[in-house]
């Protein structure tokens, strides 16, 4: 299948998921109709069954009718929302595919930080970044996992588990469908916060024995209030029991008042969340995989949408108990303090199970993120590791951030026999762009994601990069203080036996040509020296004289105009040795100057 293809099935289900919405509301109309008339008719009968014109027992002959077409007006609007946030996935994935959606997605700028080995300079999070790119994730949690994938580099051994998972899950749509319209509402959320800061809470203890003591109380209170409506028991007799066990009541309520009202704060952003968990829970028991990396999240997540439920009912009852309908009776019943301390005892029993959950659910939104992205993009190609030695060996290697139209490839060969590339180029030839390039794509490929080239074989290691540097008032670093904390990251990353693939933009451009030559080479040599390999982009092409020492293996290429073009005219394709082009004349004339 190609991109077209891909292009070409989204559209089809746009033009379903569009049908389905429409005949969604027409139903949804119907039955709000039918709901009407059947509640019109219930109120109806009610009055002449007041005026004894009808028997009394003919509006409850309505009642099923009234409750069929109220649950068949839920069921067909939810079918109706449900297609419309279908739709609006389709609608985000043809944007990606036609290249239109940086600004419109998740940026992912929460997850950002500026310390990072090489986030900040890839474009890894923030508006038109990788990670808005790959997020289709439907939870906070989810996002979480995608960007914990994207910024931390695994084992090799992970890498490929995570490879195989996501070639497993890039066919399956139909789990992605499933996992768009989780919730009843859009806006109900699945956030990890939410969870731990409750899981983390202080421990609220219930005696054992009072536990009991007061469930026994409140059956005995329920018993004689249904006794007494009855008639089977008189309410004198009610009235003389429930004296003294509303007396108990009150006493034990003050008692756990400050507890129960704490647990209420804590609860309430929980009750909202649950309902996406154990919907996403019970997805991944549901499924059937292959992969050990999917059959072990599964295995973490099996049993969760049970227990979860469970929480879920109790969180639910807690809410109604604050209703009008039932508020006098929870407080006769004590229900708001019985179902605290069944909250609490779940907490306690499930509070590591939780966790799992929690770390399972993320993993499966990140791997899934990345099947989404590998569907997409056919003509991506999945990347071999292997070596001893550092190496990123590609063929039409390009950036994935681009249109696929526009994307001009180049292949890269950085291994033992050339540890690393020095470009030189003027200013908007794509030097920086290729970097990134070469960044985004190891990037891609240690997370188990398929890249943008013909063909990529690399070593597993670290990434770091040093491309987009600036001064920094709020933090007190100038640019060049803040390009020696990247230099030194990827220094110590080396020097910690991990084979490091280095990206530098302008190495050391803060200081005089002389000074910048000698210490540009030392820190080159140290890397290398340390077994890195990567890539240094530079306007000064005295530093080409690094890469010719024969000790380092490096290599001079370049990126120019095309042939027969003029000076700002680039083809953005690497050519051999130091450039010979000189655009100065060209770049004063863009600035204004008459030339």
């Amino acid at each position: 299948m190609t991109a077209a293809e891909v292009l070409q099935q989204y559209q089809d289900r746009l033009r379903e998921l569009s049908a389905a919405a429409d005949q969604a509301r027409l139903h949804s109309s119907l039955a709000g109709l039918l709901l009407f008339l059947g509640v019109a008719l219930f109120l109806t009968l009610g009055v002449y069954a007041i005026g004894r014109r009808v028997p009394a027992w003919t509006p409850a002959a309505v009642v099923p009718l009234v409750i069929a077409a109220a649950a068949s007006y839920r069921h067909r609007r939810r079918g109706r929302y449900r297609a419309g946030r279908l739709r609006q996935t389709y609608l985000h994935a043809v944007e990606r595919l036609q290249g239109d959606w940086a600004g419109g997605g998740e940026s992912g700028e929460e997850f950002a930080d500026p310390a990072h080995p090489y986030a900040s300079d890839l474009n890894v999070f923030g508006e038109g970044s990788l990670f808005e790119l790959l997020c289709t994730a439907r939870t906070a949690n989810g996002k979480r996992g995608l960007a914990e994938y994207l910024s931390i580099i695994p084992s090799l051994a992970e890498t490929l588990a995570r490879q195989e998972a996501v070639q497993e899950l890039k066919d399956r749509t139909g789990i992605r469908e499933q996992i768009a319209v989780l919730g009843e509402f859009e806006f109900l959320e699945s956030r990890a916060e939410t969870f731990t800061q409750w899981l983390d809470s202080p421990a609220l203890t219930f005696n054992r024995t009072l536990q009991i003591a007061l469930l026994l109380t409140s059956s005995l209170a329920g018993t004689l209030l249904l006794g007494g409506m009855s008639g089977l028991i008189l309410w004198k007799t009610v009235a003389a029991y429930m004296i003294p066990l509303l007396g108990v009541h009150s006493a034990i309520g003050l008692m756990f008042r400050t507890r129960v009202n704490r647990m209420a704060d804590w609860l309430r952003p929980v009750s909202l969340e649950t309902q996406v968990l154990r919907e996403g829970l019970r997805l991944m028991e549901a499924a059937q995989f292959q992969s050990p990396k999917l059959r072990g999240l599964m295995e973490r997540m099996r049993g969760g949408s049970v227990s979860v439920r469970r929480l879920e009912r109790l969180l639910n009852a807690l809410n109604e108990r604050n209703k009008e309908w039932f508020y006098l009776v929870s407080l006769v019943l004590m229900a708001g303090t019985q179902l605290s301390m069944a909250v609490e005892n779940w907490r306690m029993r499930n509070r590591e199970a939780l966790r799992g959950w929690l770390e399972a659910w993320a993993e499966f939104e990140a791997l899934n993120a990345l099947a989404n992205y590998a569907y997409e993009n056919p003509e991506n190609s999945l990347p071999q590791f292997g070596g001893e030695e550092a190496a990123f060996e590609a063929e039409a290697l390009g950036h994935p951030l681009l249109p696929v139209g526009s994307c001009v490839r180049n292949d890269v060969a950085l291994n033992a026999r050339t540890r690393f590339y020095l470009v030189s180029g003027s200013n908007m030839a794509g030097k920086s762009t290729l970097l990134r390039a070469v960044g985004l794509n190891a990037v891609l490929a240690l997370a188990g994601a398929p890249v943008r080239a013909r063909r990529l074989r690399l070593s597993a290691g670290a990434v770091c990069a040093s491309l987009s540097i600036v001064d920094s008032l709020l933090n007190g670093k100038s640019k060049f203080l803040t390009e020696m904390d990247k230099l030194r990251q990827a220094l110590e990353t080396a020097a910690d036996g991990k084979q490091v693939l280095f990206l530098i933009d302008e190495i050391l451009s803060g200081t005089n040509s002389q000074d910048r030559r000698i210490a540009s080479e030392a820190v080159v040599r140290t890397l290398i020296e340390r077994g890195a390999i990567g890539m240094l982009s530079t306007h000064d092409l005295a530093l080409s004289e690094i890469a010719e020492l024969e000790p380092l293996h490096g290599l001079n290429v370049h990126m120019a105009s095309r042939s027969g073009g003029g000076p700002m005219d680039f083809d953005y394709l690497l050519k051999p040795g130091v450039t010979k082009e000189a655009n100065a004349l060209a770049i004063a004339k863009m600035a204004g100057v008459p030339v």
